[in-house]
């Protein structure tokens, strides 16, 4: 689960969590005072209709108190009216007797205030009552007990305020995830292209006019990838630099070594074979460097065009057989298939030379290198298997790095620069390829994969 939909969801259950601990409290702190001054309002209310209803039986008899008792029947609030005397008879009643409510009318009777009774729906509130002509009754009333307005309202209303709610907190919850999780997004796409060498990458002018720790990091990486691009153009200056610088010197010492194998003797002929040999090795070495650093920094410009792949393998290996013979090893083709690419005749031949110079280099003597080219899903992939001793899996990253070796199977007695690898990685990649290593059986396939042209 990535860090958006994490903080979306914290963000969303916090919201959810603090809407239920408000209705919560609404109702426990509602609750109460609600139904406290329900009961004032029926002690208060009933008080009133008992006088009311002397009053209009003083003036009017019993049908002004029969059609007052009929309008309070229908109110919404009270259910019931009733009027009982002592001796059980009721009175404008509707079939209620004494023994209907015997503890209610005992109280009443007992202390001439209002009296309640509270039941779970409903309650009764009674007071006596002594009528112009003598006669004492118990005026009683039953009311429905109020029902507070839900927080949402009633339906329909309150689905259309659940979906309004909900719709709120998801696009509050997504917004607030996105302006926190977007800058760690952008700082990820920018470390991965770091990563993959494009040290240009920057991440500040994305961020926007943020104040916060993320703005901050987003300074910070700025500042650590401009120092990494510095560091890494000056060393490969350094490198094109003093290469370059080298090799007018160097050419002089073969011209001195020319002259001086003229006037040498017997005695001297192994030492000037030997200083010829190093010379050789070091001119190619700086030859190598030289093409790396043009390649990492794009100084090198080269034409593309579609070319045979199948072709240039075939006339690559073949080199590589012819010379791989005189050292008791040999170079074959196990799978050809043809494929046609965009790109450099020379870049893509010094690549594959370099990966099989490298493979006929550590292939133990008397077996073969094998090479195979296929074509499928619109990519031509080329593997180069040799039988040596391989490589350590921690150490397979590093085989493209410059001047890279492996322990004492890999070193400077070997004859190689450490230079072959790092140039046929650099060329596939301007082909917006990939190279790889990895161990297998008893030896190390190395794997490029191209895009191909369409047929």
């Amino acid at each position: 689960m990535n860090l958006f939909v994490k903080i979306f969801l914290w963000f969303l259950a916090a919201i959810v969590l603090l809407v239920c601990v408000i209705v919560f409290l609404n109702w426990t702190v509602q609750t109460e005072p609600v139904v406290s001054r329900w009961r004032v309002s029926m002690q208060y209310q009933t008080t009133v209709y008992t006088e009311t209803a002397g009053q209009l039986y003083a003036l009017g008899g019993e049908k002004e108190v029969g059609e007052f008792l009929g309008r309070l029947r229908d109110s919404d609030r009270i259910s019931e009216v009733d009027l009982i005397g002592v001796n059980g008879r009721s009175w404008l009643s509707e079939g209620v007797s004494a023994n209907s409510y015997p503890d209610l009318m005992a109280a009443a009777l007992a202390s001439n205030t209002v009296e309640i009774q509270t039941h779970n729906e409903s309650a009764l509130s009674a007071r006596q009552i002594t009528l112009a002509d003598g006669n004492k009754y118990v005026f009683i009333l039953r009311w429905e007990r109020p029902r507070m307005t839900p927080f949402f309202g009633d339906p329909p209303m309150k689905y259309f305020r659940y979906a309004g709610l909900l719709m709120t907190a998801l696009l509050l919850c997504w917004a607030l995830a996105r302006y926190l999780a977007s800058p760690i997004g952008k700082l990820r796409k920018a470390t991965q292209k770091l990563a993959d060498g494009d040290l240009s990458a920057r991440v500040g002018n994305q961020i926007g006019n943020r104040h916060d720790e993320l703005s901050a990091l987003a300074k910070d990486f700025d500042v650590m990838a401009e120092r990494i691009e510095s560091l890494i153009t000056s060393q490969q200056r350094l490198s094109r630099d003093v290469s370059h610088e080298l090799r007018s010197p160097l050419a002089r010492m073969n011209v001195a070594l020319e002259i001086a194998k003229q006037k040498m003797n017997g005695d001297s002929l192994p030492l000037f074979a030997r200083l010829e040999t190093e010379s050789q090795r070091l001119n190619d070495m700086i030859s190598r460097l030289l093409t790396l650093s043009k390649l990492e920094t794009g100084l090198q410009d080269f034409e593309q065009h579609e070319l045979n792949l199948r072709s240039l393998v075939e006339q690559v290996v073949s080199d590589a057989d012819f010379e791989a013979g005189a050292k008791g090893k040999s170079v074959k083709i196990t799978t050809a298939t043809d494929c046609r690419v965009v790109g450099s005749d020379n870049l893509l031949r010094s690549a594959v030379d370099n990966i099989l110079r490298n493979a006929v280099r550590y292939t133990r003597e008397g077996t073969a290198v094998e090479v195979s080219l296929t074509n499928s899903d619109g990519h031509a992939t080329l593997r180069v298997v040799d039988h040596g001793s391989g490589v350590p899996d921690a150490e397979l990253s590093n085989l493209f790095r410059p001047f890279y070796r492996v322990g004492e199977a890999r070193d400077r007695g070997s004859g190689g620069t450490g230079l072959g690898l790092a140039i046929a990685e650099q060329a596939v990649k301007l082909h917006n390829g990939t190279i790889v290593a990895k161990n297998i059986g008893d030896g190390l396939e190395v794997e490029i994969r191209l895009n191909c042209v369409a047929p």
